[in-house]
């Protein structure tokens, strides 16, 4: 077990970035204060050998570009609000848009370009990060001050836990997740749509021409978004199926089954090359699957491999998109009275 600070580089103004790695002696994870971007995460194969499973870039300048959201936490809103419009007891916002008309993942400057602060290192049986950052009134158009911890678990059974806290002085829409590109091959120079996945929701939100729900809770059955039993990720990709057109493959919300348990398993990934399975535990009510669509290779990847469409899958755990303007949506809205409080875990073992 151990936890180990190093410095990841520095920001353009000078200020200095530090990966942080926690290990339980199996799993190994590198995250980094900057963003609080995972980036690494080191899990055996069948025959025990380690192999990092997230897609990014070989140093901190990668993750400087403006939109670059790989491994990284997003918020204030991850995911896409309309016209990057709302309106809260009367007043409307309006906050940048910065995916034409959209508003996408808290808009130009959002979590995962902030220097978090490193509060707490916590070393034993379950070595732990815990981070905090700081967005004032106003950022990006946001009304409240908002205050938010996150806190990375290695766990003794082989997972990377995250759990995420958030405090308003004013109400306000949060919706905080991280963007981590997983190729459970521990190779991006293969893709992953042999990769078998299974979620465990019966609907998803359609979308439109824009990538906006429609407000329709859509039924999977019968459908190429039907993934209630394990199949693989490509099967149905290239399906003549209006949903996969404009995004070039899955990019939707999954409206998760309701469960009694706290923390349920709401969706398995396993590689049939390397072994790898990743259960994907959470108490939130959706889940965006995104399979790299818009990966081109323009982008340099670690170890000098470009990054590549559908040679990743994104998992990320989330509210509903657009739940602002969407009251049959679970609600958004934070502040007084009521604080942000959620946990994701990403349990590996071998299948």
């Amino acid at each position: 077990m151990s936890v180990q600070k190093t410095v990841f580089g520095r920001l353009p103004d000078g200020r200095q970035a530090d990966l942080i790695t926690l290990s339980n002696g199996r799993i190994e994870a590198q995250i980094s204060n900057y963003g609080g971007i995972i980036y690494q995460l080191c899990v055996p194969d069948k025959a025990g050998k380690k192999a990092n499973l997230i897609l990014g870039h070989d140093g901190l300048e990668g993750y400087l570009v403006k939109g670059d959201y790989h491994g990284a936490l997003i918020g204030r809103y991850a995911n896409r609000i309309a016209k990057g419009r709302f309106t809260i007891d009367g007043k409307d916002y309006q906050i940048t848009q910065n995916e034409g008309e959209t508003a996408l993942h808290g808009g130009v400057t959002g979590l995962n370009q902030k220097l978090w602060d490193i509060v707490e290192l916590k070393d034993g049986e379950e070595p732990s990060l815990t981070l905090a950052c700081f967005s004032p009134d106003g950022e990006e158009g946001f009304p409240g001050n908002l205050r938010v911890q996150v806190v990375y678990t290695v766990t003794a059974n082989d997972g990377l836990r995250i759990e995420y806290f958030a405090q308003s002085d004013k109400k306000t829409p949060i919706n905080l997740t991280n963007h981590a590109y997983f190729n459970l091959k521990g190779d991006p120079a293969q893709d992953i749509l042999d990769n078998l996945l299974c979620i465990h929701a019966d609907a998803y939100t359609p979308i439109d021409a824009d990538s906006i729900p429609t407000g329709e809770l859509a039924p999977v059955q019968g459908t190429p978004m039907d993934f209630t039993s394990p199949k693989p990720i490509g099967r149905d990709i290239c399906a003549d199926f209006a949903q996969l057109k404009k995004p070039m493959g899955y990019d939707h919300n999954y409206v998760l089954n309701a469960s009694k348990e706290e923390l349920p398993c709401i969706a398995e990934v396993q590689d049939p090359q390397s072994g790898r399975r990743m259960r994907v535990y959470t108490d939130q009510p959706g889940v965006q699957l995104y399979t790299a669509n818009f990966l081109d290779g323009s982008e340099m990847g670690k170890n000098g491999v470009p990054l590549q469409q559908h040679h990743a899958l994104c998992l990320e755990t989330q509210n509903f998109p657009d739940s602002v303007h969407q009251p049959g949506f679970p609600d958004p809205f934070y502040g007084p009275g009521r604080d942000y409080h959620y946990t994701t875990i990403y349990q590996f073992d071998i299948g």
